[in-house]
């Protein structure tokens, strides 16, 4: 989808997803101590919001600026602070600082524009910081439930591990998340890739 159908959805709804953070970006941080963090493809902000209510100073990308402004309203109401950016995260930021965290999550994109955006969280991530991709997996298609139906959106934690050249990969796993549906619970497949720059 391009930017307008984002902004599209994002208005037809108060939220398109939870207001509250993804649950494996919850795990995988709760043990880094808060510094400056970057929400990549923030979309309505949940992610960086939950962030910034733990002490973190976050800056959210995204290139819908309704998502963007749902991001704002949303700090507001938690009573935090984040810097949004409407931008697109296939371009490199200018002038974009370091940071101690950079997070991607679920950015589904064919080639190139997933090794692009994926080069420029990389690029932003400091000396000894961490990376952080959580995606739905390419199993997912055939062994999932929900996620993209478009195989060239989906990738795997070893693919998106092997393009981290300079980095330390701590994990790089498919992981099972449950889903409560109207049809019971069921299970998605996405990965996560957790990564540090060296000091």
């Amino acid at each position: 989808m391009d930017r307008h159908e984002w902004d599209e959805r994002y208005r037809t709804r108060e939220l398109v997803w939870t207001a509250e953070p993804n649950r494996l970006l919850a795990a995988e941080v709760a043990g880094l101590g808060p510094g400056r963090a970057l929400d990549l493809a923030a979309g309505e902000g949940r992610n960086a919001v939950w962030l910034a209510g733990r002490g973190w100073r976050v800056t959210a990308v995204d290139y819908s600026e309704i998502g963007m402004a749902k991001a704002r309203e949303l700090a507001d109401a938690r009573g935090v602070e984040v810097e949004t950016v409407v931008a697109d995260a296939t371009r490199p930021l200018p002038g974009a600082p370091q940071f101690d965290l950079v997070v991607v999550a679920y950015l589904q994109l064919p080639e190139p524009d997933r090794g692009a955006a994926l080069r420029n969280a990389a690029a932003a991530v400091a000396p000894g910081g961490t990376l952080l991709v959580i995606a739905h997996d390419e199993s997912n298609l055939e062994d999932g439930y929900g996620g993209p139906r478009d195989p060239l959106v989906l990738t795997s934690a070893a693919a998106v591990a092997a393009a981290l050249d300079g980095f330390e990969v701590q994990k790089a796993e498919r992981v099972e998340r449950v889903v409560e549906t109207a049809d019971g619970p069921r299970v998605a497949l996405d990965h996560v890739v957790r990564a540090r720059r060296p000091a």
